[in-house]
C-alpha cells in the first residue's frame, strides 16, 4: 500500500491523527506555560526564571524515567485501542485542569499539570508503537513509522509555533485554555475511529510494580543484542536532537546574530527536514524494514553536522538581524540548508529503527521494548544537557565547535553500533550494489514461506549472487558458498555477518563439507531460510552447470519445502567471469538483474535434476 493509501485508510488515519492531535496539545501547553513562566509571570513564584525553566523541563522528563516500564507493561496486557482511548479521556481531564489554572494563574498547579501530562504522554508513548504492528501489515509497517515520525515532528512544531502565538494574544490565558481543551477532545474523538485491536496472548497479567517492572523492561531490552543496540542508536539521535535545539536560542542570538525569528526558522528547519526524511524511507526501502538505510542516515548526520560547523559564521554583527535580514546574508541560507539535512538524514536514521523495534520485538513484549526505548530516550537527553554544560561552560567550546564535537562523536557511535550489529552493514552494502551498480526485478519472491524453514536453490553467475538475493528476500537467508569465494577479503566480513555456512567439495577438504552440512542441517531445524548454489562453482560460460547431488542430501537429513530461483542479467556484470575474469573486464558496469521464483516443490517431489530444469525453465531457457 501506498503512503497515500495508507494515511488514507480507516485502520491507520484515526490513529495518526490521535497521536498527532496529542503531540501538538503538549507543546501548545508546554511552550505557552514556559513563555509566561519567563515573561509574563517570571516574579510569581519564589525562585528565579533560570531555575523555573529547569524545573518545568525536569518534571515534563521525570515521568518518563518513572513510568514508562509501568506503562509497558500495562500496554502488553490489555487491548491498546482501549488503554489509547482512556489516555485521550485523561489528557481532556488535565486539559480542563490546566484551563483553569492558566485563567486563574495558578503557576504551582501549572507545573503539577505538567508533570501529569508529562506521565500521560509516557504512558501513550509505549502503547503508540507497539499497536501499529497490530493494525498495519508487515509491508505497511516502515510507511506507518514514517508517517508516525513525520506526524509527530510537524505536530510539535505547529504546537510549539502556536502556544508562542497564544501567549502574545489578548486573554492569552483564555484561549490557550480553549485551544488545548478543544484538542484533546478532538483526540478524544479520533481515538473512538481506531480500530479494537485486542490483547496479545500469552501475555503477563499487569501488576503496578514500577521499581520491579523498570528492571524487568531493560533486562528485556538487553536480551536481544540487536534490539538493544537499536535502541541505543534511537536515543543517541535523541541525545543529538535535543543538543541542537537547546542551542538554538543562545546560537542565534549569540553565533549569528538573529532575532526570534530567526530561532523559529531553525526549529521550522530540523523539523520539516526530519519529516521529509520519514518520508522518503518508505520510497527508498520498497515497503520493507531497509536497515541499510541507517548507516545513510549516520554518514549524513555527521557529515552536515560538519557542514553546520563551517557554515557559522566567525563573526556577528551588534544588531540582531531578523529572518528575511539573515537569509541575505553569506552564511544564511547554509545554516538553514545544513539544518534540514541533518533533519533529512535523521529521519532515515530513526524510522527503519523504530519499525526495526516493532517488527523483532515478541509480540507479548513489545510495548516494554518500546518503553525501555522511551527509558533510554529520557537518560541520553538528561545526559544532552549534561554534555552541554561540560562542553561549552567547563570546557569553554563554542556553540559551533560543540555542534563539531557532535558530528565527530555520532560518527564514533555510529562506527561502534555498526561493528558490533554488522547486519547494518551488510544491508547497506547489499542497499548500495541494489541501488547503484544492478537494478534488481524480482518476481515470485512470494512463494518463499513469510515463516519455518525452507531451502532456495539459485544458478550462480557472478561473486555478488548472494547479497542481490539477500537484499530481495525479506527475511534473512543463510547461504552455503564455496569457500574460495567466502575467504575474499573484505567480502568474508560481509559474508561472517550474514552467516553465511562455506562448503569445498569432499576429496578438498571432508572437515569442511562436512561441518557444511551440519550446518545447514542445524539452520533448517530453527525454522531458517537456507540459500543453496546446487552447481557448487560460479559459471564460466553463462550457461548453468550440472546440479550436484549435495541439495538430495540436505533434503533427505532435513525434509522442508524448496523453491527454485533463477538469476537474469549478471552474465557480462563486473562480478561475473564473462571477458577476461571478475573484476578485469573493460565491459558493462551497470545491469539490470531479474529474479525470478516458481512455487515450493515438497522435499519428496525435488531432486538435483528435477530442480536444474525448475531453475532453467525460470531463466527462460527451452523445455
Amino acid at each position: 500500500m501506498s503512503q497515500r493509501n495508507l494515511i488514507a485508510s480507516s485502520r491507520f488515519l484515526p490513529f495518526f491523527l490521535t497521536q498527532a492531535s496529542g503531540a501538538f496539545n503538549d507543546n501548545v501547553f508546554k511552550n505557552a506555560l514556559m513563555l509566561i513562566l519567563a515573561f509574563t509571570a517570571a516574579n510569581a513564584l519564589p525562585w528565579d526564571t533560570d531555575l523555573t525553566m529547569n524545573l518545568a523541563a525536569g518534571l515534563f522528563i521525570l515521568p518518563f524515567l518513572l513510568f514508562s516500564a509501568t506503562a509497558g507493561s500495562l500496554a502488553d496486557a490489555v487491548c491498546k485501542t482501549k488503554l489509547i482511548r482512556a489516555l485521550k479521556l485523561l489528557e481532556i481531564a488535565l486539559m480542563l485542569l490546566a484551563a483553569l489554572a492558566f485563567y486563574f494563574q495558578q503557576y504551582l498547579l501549572l507545573l503539577g499539570v505538567l508533570f501529569l501530562m508529562g506521565a500521560q504522554s509516557s504512558f501513550f508513548g509505549p502503547v503508540k508503537y507497539a499497536i501499529l504492528p497490530q493494525l498495519l501489515t508487515d509491508k505497511e509497517l516502515l510507511a506507518g513509522n514514517a508517517w508516525v515520525e513525520m506526524g509527530t515532528f510537524v505536530a510539535i512544531l505547529l504546537g510549539t509555533i502556536t502556544g508562542g502565538l497564544l501567549v502574545g494574544l489578548a486573554n492569552a490565558p483564555l484561549w490557550i485554555g480553549a485551544v488545548v481543551v478543544v484538542f484533546s477532545v478532538l483526540g478524544y474523538l479520533c481515538s473512538r475511529k481506531i480500530p479494537a485491536v485486542g490483547e496479545i496472548g500469552g501475555a503477563e497479567r499487569f501488576h503496578f510494580a514500577p521499581w520491579q517492572q523498570t528492571k524487568a523492561t531493560v533486562s528485556i531490552c538487553y536480551q536481544n543484542r540487536t534490539l538493544y543496540l537499536s535502541v541505543m542508536a534511537i536515543s543517541w539521535f535523541w541525545f543529538l536532537g535535543a543538543s541542537y535545539l537547546t542551542q538554538f536560542p543562545n546560537f542565534t542570538k549569540t553565533v549569528l546574530a538573529g532575532d526570534n525569528t530567526v530561532v523559529t526558522a531553525l526549529l521550522v528547519a530540523f523539523s520539516v527536514g526530519v519529516g521529509i526524511g520519514s518520508m522518503l524511507c518508505e520510497r527508498l526501502s520498497a515497503d520493507r524494514v531497509e536497515l541499510g538505510i541507517v548507516p545513510i542516515g549516520a554518514i549524513g548526520l555527521t557529515v552536515f553536522g560538519i557542514g553546520l560547523y563551517v557554515s557559522s559564521p566567525s563573526l556577528s554583527g551588534p544588531e540582531l538581524l531578523n529572518l528575511a535580514q539573515f537569509l541575505s546574508t553569506a552564511s544564511g541560507s547554509w545554516v538553514l540548508l545544513n539544518l534540514t539535512l541533518i533533519g533529512v538524514f535523521g529521519g532515515l536514521f530513526i524510522v527503519p529503527l523504530y519499525a526495526l523495534l516493532q517488527q523483532r520485538a515478541e509480540p507479548a513484549q513489545r510495548a516494554r521494548v518500546i518503553a525501555a526505548n522511551n527509558i533510554f530516550n529520557a537518560l541520553f537527553m538528561v545526559g544532552s544537557a549534561i554534555a552541554g554544560i561540560v562542553f561549552l561552560s567547563v570546557l569553554d567550546l563554542a556553540i559551533p565547535e560543540y555542534f563539531l564535537v557532535l558530528a565527530i562523536m555520532n560518527a564514533v557511535v555510529a562506527l561502534y553500533v555498526f561493528s558490533q550489529v554488522p547486519e547494518f552493514a551488510l544491508r547497506f552494502v547489499i542497499y548500495l550494489l541494489s541501488h547503484t551498480m544492478y537494478r534488481v526485478q524480482s518476481r515470485g519472491l512470494e512463494h518463499i514461506p513469510s515463516d519455518g524453514a525452507a531451502v532456495l536453490v539459485a544458478n550462480h553467475v557472478s561473486y555478488v549472487d548472494a547479497l542481490l538475493i539477500g537484499g530481495a528476500v525479506r527475511r534473512p537467508v543463510r547461504f552455503v558458498m564455496e569457500k574460495a569465494i567466502y575467504d575474499l577479503p573484505v567480502a568474508n566480513w560481509l559474508f561472517r555477518a550474514a552467516k553465511t555456512i562455506p562448503i569445498c567439495s569432499k576429496q578438498k577438504d571432508e572437515a569442511v563439507y562436512e561441518a557444511a552440512f551440519t550446518s545447514i542441517k542445524r539452520e533448517l531445524e530453527q525454522g531458517n531460510l537456507v540459500c543453496i548454489f546446487p552447481e557448487g562453482r560460479l559459471t564460466k560460460t553463462g550457461e548453468i552447470d550440472g546440479f550436484r547431488p549435495g541439495i538430495e542430501r540436505i533434503l533427505a537429513e532435513t525434509p522442508v519445502p524448496v523453491v527454485p530461483m533463477a538469476l537474469q542479467g549478471l552474465w557480462g556484470s563486473f562480478f561475473s567471469h564473462h571477458g577476461s575474469g571478475a573484476f578485469k573486464f573493460k565491459g558493462r558496469f551497470w545491469s539490470k538483474i531479474k529474479l525470478h521464483a516458481s512455487a515450493a516443490l515438497p522435499a519428496s517431489a525435488a531432486n538435483a535434476a528435477e530442480l536444474e530444469r525448475q531453475v532453467r525453465l525460470l531463466r527462460g531457457d527451452a523445455a
